[in-house]
């Protein structure tokens, strides 16, 4: 197994890392790295359903789609990213279980007696520490997943969409957990570098043949390109998701306003409002925007909307 510490903090970077090793690559990996703050939502997720939009939006904080499946998770400096890719027998590919048992054992070997619950989570005493994902390409598999050591958990509780009532979808739904920070059993270690450069060393001394990988400069030229041109994309991030209908309810000027909005291919298709007839003009040329906070935000400033007071979340 070679062993890549990635040493870039950029999540559309690192995605794209596993993406590229996986289907163009025909070793066995473990890569292991930290993410400046982002939200990494499910292949088959609707970004907004997933996310507090106005939240991200104000904070500036990127939404990346990832290639597995499984449900939102957030990162930040104090999570550690750690991914298998390897060689897999046809049909036999997809197994939580097994490809969680080595982090379960060098978790071990600090102290930490993790388990393995649910479909895909590792717990400590009931809270969640880990999500994890898989994708299956050909003959290999990806099994990726998260280890929280000192995220930041209000960050992480306020990016995320709690009440997704506004949304109907056949999109894949996350499942919420009351989660916690390995940092308060691991007084030991000091920050996510001491905690990533220790699993480094305990794979590379308990899997035979592992040893240590360096990106060469065409590798890193090719996920830079594969970076921009997916996973930096509004097309993947946001278009790819499957369609969906948003409703909500909210007064504007003074009267009680609905709106319903059909979203397919992350345009807007069908686009109704009642109990204004400014908002309800404005509505019928939000048909063909794509649904995004500038897009719509641009266009009602356009039918002098924004300026009466209208909150541009009402539509997300």
């Amino acid at each position: 197994m070679l062993c890549l510490n990635l040493e870039s903090t950029d999540p559309y970077f690192n995605l794209a890392a596993e993406e590229y090793l996986l289907k163009n690559k025909n070793d066995d990996f473990l890569i292991l790295g930290t993410n400046d703050k982002s939200v990494i939502i499910g292949k088959h997720q609707v970004t907004h359903r997933e996310v507090n939009t106005k939240y991200v939006t104000q904070n500036k904080i990127p939404v990346i789609r990832r290639i597995s499946g499984g449900g939102t998770v957030f990162h930040d400096r104090g999570n550690l990213n750690f991914s298998f890719i390897l060689n897999s027998e046809h049909g036999k590919q997809v197994d939580f279980s097994k490809y969680t048992i080595p982090v379960i054992s060098f978790l071990f070997s600090l102290g930490v007696e993790a388990k393995f619950e649910g479909k895909n989570d590792l717990k400590v005493n009931g809270l969640k520490i880990s999500g994890n994902a898989e994708h299956v390409f050909h003959n290999r598999v990806m099994h990726h997943g998260t280890l929280l050591f000192d995220t930041d958990l209000n960050l992480l509780g306020a990016s995320i969409r709690k009440d997704q009532g506004n949304y109907s979808t056949r999109a894949v739904g996350s499942n919420p957990s009351s989660v916690m920070n390995l940092k308060s059993l691991l007084v030991n270690i000091e920050d996510i570098q001491e905690l990533k450069t220790l699993m480094v060393r305990w794979f590379l001394e308990n899997t035979p043949g592992s040893e240590l990988l360096q990106l060469t400069g065409e590798d890193i030229d090719k996920i830079k390109d594969l970076a921009n041109a997916k996973y930096g994309t509004w097309e993947w991030n946001y278009g790819y998701g499957p369609e969906y209908h948003f409703t909500n309810r909210f007064r504007y000027t003074g009267n009680e306003c609905f709106c319903r909005l059909f979203v397919k291919d992350g345009i807007i298709w069908e686009c109704e409002i009642k109990g204004s007839k400014e908002l309800e003009s404005a509505g019928k040329k939000l048909i063909g925007c794509r649904h995004m906070v500038k897009d719509v935000q641009d266009l009602l400033i356009m039918e002098n909307i924004l300026f009466q007071g209208f909150d541009i979340f009402n539509f997300f």
